[in-house]
């Protein structure tokens, strides 16, 4: 081979060299670049996952906790019991219900000692369901449950779950049980349920498809002698899978209280206001038919808008605001009945006309 062909070979191989580098390098940096974009996300929640996992140690200092990076990154969705200022007194019209889980969920909770000693039958059920319209309290149980029985409480969302990455998904369902069992006595609460284990078909995503059998085998192995609990609110009901029903045995209907429910959840409502003497619980129990309990509420919380709004106006004028000189000043007028039927600029939830 002559020196001319030698030379032409060497730098065909050394541009071909370059090339390659370049190409790595080009790669690299984009990953690199993408990575910088994504990055706040993770670090964000790694930080509110040291920080509940801090607390929880705190709270409970005798225990040692070892974490894997996957049951690391899920504390960020654990919530103390502690921190959660939901109780069933806080709940009207769903007595009933509240007595069913106190006595199915809550107690074999709070106290596996009295069930494990008497028969095995009594534990409570790895699954249970809240179903019903919206704004009905379905999450309030499911809070008032964890707060009541000092359940740590692990919120789930499909964001939680879902990954980018193949396989990823699988390991943090899989953390979700583990982690459940290390924080023991402790609530999966799972809203929207319907959004992540709906009717399988043949349709599934392959990666999907994959998710709902490992939940599914996973929850099936749960050993935990019923102190963790899978609690599962839908306003879909139907669309729910019939294998993950099956691990749901305990399902409750929350539906939109009836008359009693609705001035139940009135006074409620209206404790600690200031009513005027001739104030109606019944008439607008009554006129309030067809409303949940969130209706309710935000009915409520526009009534009392109006004498607050009397009040500011007598004080507002000229662009300022006349300060009150006394405590007493602070009043405003008593709650009326017929504030319920003041119709403002706003778009707000109706109630129909006054009655006679």
């Amino acid at each position: 081979m002559s020196s001319s062909t030698s030379r032409t070979v060497a730098e065909a191989l050394r541009a071909s060299f370059v090339a390659t580098v370049a190409s790595v390098a080009a790669y690299y940096l984009l990953h690199a670049l993408i990575q910088s974009f994504e990055s706040p996300g993770p670090a964000d929640k790694s930080k509110q996952s040291n920080d509940a996992l801090a607390r929880f140690k705190a709270r409970n200092p005798g225990i040692r906790l070892s974490l894997t990076k996957y049951e690391n990154a899920l504390m960020a969705e654990v919530v103390s019991p502690d921190d959660i200022n939901v109780k069933f007194t806080d709940i009207g019209g769903l007595e009933d219900i509240i007595d069913d889980l106190r006595e199915s969920v809550l107690y074999p909770l709070t106290m596996p000692g009295f069930f494990a000693n008497n028969s095995p039958l009594l534990k409570a059920p790895k699954g249970v369901l809240l179903y019903g319209p919206p704004g009905c309290g379905k999450t309030m149980l499911a809070k008032a449950l964890a707060s009541e029985s000092s359940a740590n409480f692990i919120n789930i969302k499909l964001s939680t779950i879902a990954d980018k990455w193949f396989g990823e998904s699988n390991k943090i369902v899989a953390a979700i049980f583990s982690l459940a069992r290390k924080l023991q006595p402790c609530i999966v609460f799972i809203d929207e349920i319907d959004s992540f284990l709906r009717e399988r078909s043949s349709g599934d995503h392959e990666a999907m498809a994959m998710l709902k059998a490992e939940f599914m085998t996973l929850w099936d192995g749960l050993t935990t002698d019923g102190r963790v609990l899978v609690l599962g609110a839908t306003n879909r009901p139907n669309d729910i899978d019939s294998a993950f029903l099956r691990r749901m045995p305990k399902r409750f209907a929350v539906k939109l209280p009836d008359i009693e429910q609705r001035r139940s959840i009135l006074e409620l409502m209206l404790k600690g206001t200031i009513l005027d003497s001739d104030f109606n619980y019944d008439s607008l129990a009554l006129k309030m038919s067809g409303m949940s309990g969130s209706d309710i509420k935000e009915a409520c919380r526009d009534a009392v808008m109006v004498p607050a709004r009397e009040f500011f106006k007598d004080r507002y004028s000229d662009g300022k605001f006349d300060p009150a000189t006394s405590e007493e000043s602070l009043k405003m007028r008593p709650l009326r009945t017929s504030d319920f039927f003041v119709e403002t600029a706003a778009v707000s939830t109706q109630i129909g006309p006054a009655l006679d």
